[in-house]
């Protein structure tokens, strides 16, 4: 279970971070500071939950570069993509309080993808299985 909770936590920390990017460059400071909101929570939970949590490294190295409104939209459904996807193996080792939380952090994940999506157009804007790796 900690090997799963540890993933989950390194890609909240990872979300922190680019949502800092993600804000200024999408035009949509408001909706990233809500989402970077929610996943200082579900780290906090996790730091909690962990015997030994990880630190974080000082920055994060961007899968491309953050240039504009489309390549912010794009990472923002990038970094939730893959926050559900961390989350989904929580579920498997998980039961009672710390299942709900995974299957809560997992769908708000979805979700949060889903809106970025539509913000930037793309379809389809919902994926059938949220968090399996495609």
């Amino acid at each position: 279970m900690n090997q799963q909770m540890a993933t989950a936590l390194a890609a909240e920390e990872a979300a922190i971070y680019a949502y800092g990017i993600i804000g200024v460059k999408a035009g949509a400071v408001t909706e990233a500071r809500a989402a970077e909101q929610a996943h200082r929570l579900r780290r906090d939970y996790l730091v909690g939950k962990l015997e030994q949590p990880q630190t974080s490294p000082a920055g994060y190295e961007m899968p491309f570069p953050v240039t504009d409104r489309a390549t912010a939209l794009k990472l923002a459904v990038q970094v939730e993509d893959g926050v559900a996807q961390a989350w989904r193996p929580v579920l498997t080792v998980t039961t009672g309080a710390d299942r709900t939380a995974a299957l809560a952090a997992m769908t708000d994940a979805a979700v949060r993808a889903t809106r970025w999506r539509r913000l930037a157009g793309v379809s389809p804007a919902t994926l059938p299985f949220p968090g399996r790796a495609e």
